[in-house]
């Protein structure tokens, strides 16, 4: 038995209903910022425009350059409607993210905001949740790339056979290209952090560039009698795109998660979550109205790339297509550089808590990035990228993102009702109608979710519950500590000692 097993069992463990309450502090989450296992530290090297193209970076081109073509067939015209219904459920979320990577500027995202008001139990069901959101929306997102990779190979004639451009249940065996986007992320994150921003940032400029471009060519033949009748199969219809296009928006927290290599994270973090959502949302709206506007709504069913298409339709000049195609695929290795980013922090965050294996905390001397554990995610989503159709993934991570944001805007409410005297800041305006409406509106368009992505939800949280009691509660350092050590914990200010490894 090794000596942190020791120390463990050394220590009567609380009864299950305490330790599901049992609240990590800020303050010690404030004190262990930084660290991995071993005590390595992560580099803070990120200013306000790193962290806002991380979140820009993550966001923006999920919802447009990969689920148009499944979305527009269920709102109709109307798809820029739910584009700006999803757009506002997430910004309901956003400034209560804000307002907690502000006061909580750590590594968690809200699986840390949870820890510290609302106990373990649900920092563990909210941490499982990310890890639905983060993995799966990165093997999502990547699934795409196949249809893009075509689009560019067809400017020359060429064209990758389904069998690896694919995936099973769409006609493939296993999607090549989104496997090969993911490896080389997971090979950029493991060199380090700040080159990985950097390029990032490149990236999302262009990005940024092809989607106005489009826009451009677009609205050069645009027709208005597109948008007639608005919205052909109701409000229903609208409601359950944007279910659907949320997925288009899981991206901002992203920044949340950089909150241990941030310069100035108190600062920069609110900073950069709601410039991002600004900018997405904004793209978002006019591309579709765009491509409304460019082709009826009835063309876009069972269209893949759609834009590309609209793009060869409106110019039959192959060299706009194939420049955009190769912007797209750019464009979707970006939100799988960032959104891998931060799953590999969250599950930093986790072990530091003693909930997951030690592996994904260890932070290597000489990159200073969790190298091992990036490696195991990045294995893990490759995997699940070539071989898991985009639908399932989509609807699956969206589920699992609206209940972490319902849980961001109950943390706001907690901490105001309970710790008034924090230093906030950005605080949340309109309080509490704000974190109240947010939280209602994850919890509606989650009950517009098919009862298969429910079925799956379920079936992935029984599956979490299954490894914490399996792993997490025998190992989890917060509740390893006696009552007496406990207490003082939760009564000690921000300091500049952590907690002794000893108490732990």
């Amino acid at each position: 038995m090794n000596t942190q097993n020791a120390l463990t069992d050394s220590v009567a463990r609380p009864r299950l209903g305490t330790q599901l309450l049992r609240r990590k502090p800020i303050g010690q989450m404030v004190n262990e910022a930084g660290s991995g296992e071993g005590g390595t530290p992560l580099v803070r090297s990120f200013g306000v425009l790193q962290l806002t193209m991380i979140s820009v970076g993550a966001t923006l081109g999920t919802g447009i350059l990969v689920i148009l073509g499944e979305s527009v067939p269920l709102a109709g015209p109307a798809i820029w409607i739910s584009f700006v219904v999803a757009g506002l459920a997430a910004l309901l979320s956003a400034v209560s993210y804000a307002e907690m990577a502000g006061l909580v500027p750590v590594a968690g995202s809200s699986y840390s905001y949870s820890y510290a008001t609302m106990g373990e139990g649900m920092a563990w069901i909210c941490g499982w949740c990310l890890v639905l959101e983060y993995a799966v929306s990165v093997a999502a997102v990547a699934v795409g790339a196949g249809q893009y990779v075509n689009e560019a190979l067809s400017a020359f004639g060429l064209v990758m056979p389904d069998a690896v451009s694919q995936p099973p249940g769409d006609g493939g065996l296993v999607n090549v290209p989104a496997m090969v986007i993911v490896v080389l992320a997971m090979i950029l994150l493991v060199r380090g952090a700040r080159e990985s921003a950097w390029i990032n940032t490149t990236i999302v400029i262009i990005k940024i560039g092809i989607l106005l471009f489009f826009c451009v060519v677009a609205f050069s033949a645009f027709n208005a009698g597109n948008f007639e009748p608005l919205m052909p199969m109701g409000a229903a219809g609208v409601s359950a795109a944007a279910s659907r296009v949320f997925f288009s928006y899981i991206g901002f927290d992203a920044a949340s998660t950089a909150g241990e290599e941030a310069k100035n994270p108190k600062r920069d973090l609110p900073r950069a979550i709601l410039l991002s959502m600004v900018i997405v949302t904004s793209i978002y709206v006019l591309v579709a109205v765009a491509a409304i506007g460019a082709r009826p709504w009835g063309w876009f069913d069972g269209t893949q790339a759609a834009l590309v298409q609209i793009l060869d339709e409106i110019t039959h000049q192959p060299w706009i297509a194939l420049v955009f195609s190769v912007g797209a695929v750019l464009a979707i290795a970006s939100i799988v550089l960032t959104v891998l980013y931060g799953q590999t922090r969250i599950l930093l965050s986790m072990s530091r808590d003693g909930l997951v294996p030690k592996v994904f905390g260890r932070i290597s001397p000489r990159t200073g990035t969790p190298v091992a554990g990036t490696l195991i995610v990045g294995t893990a989503v490759a995997l699940t990228a070539g071989l898991v159709p985009l639908g399932a993934l989509a609807d699956a991570t969206s589920i699992g993102t609206l209940f972490a944001f319902a849980l961001v805007n109950v943390a706001v409410i907690y901490l105001r009702r309970n710790r008034p005297d924090l230093e906030r800041p950005f605080r949340v305006p309109l309080y509490p109608v704000a974190p109240v409406l947010g939280t209602l509106m994850c919890v509606y368009l989650m009950a517009n979710l098919g009862a298969d992505t429910w079925g799956v939800f379920g079936c992935w949280m029984l599956v979490g519950i299954a490894i914490y009691f399996g792993y997490g509660r025998r190992n989890s350092k917060v509740a390893a500590l006696s009552e007496q050590d406990y207490r003082e914990m939760t009564t000690r200010v921000v300091s500049p000692e952590p907690v002794k490894a000893a108490n732990l």
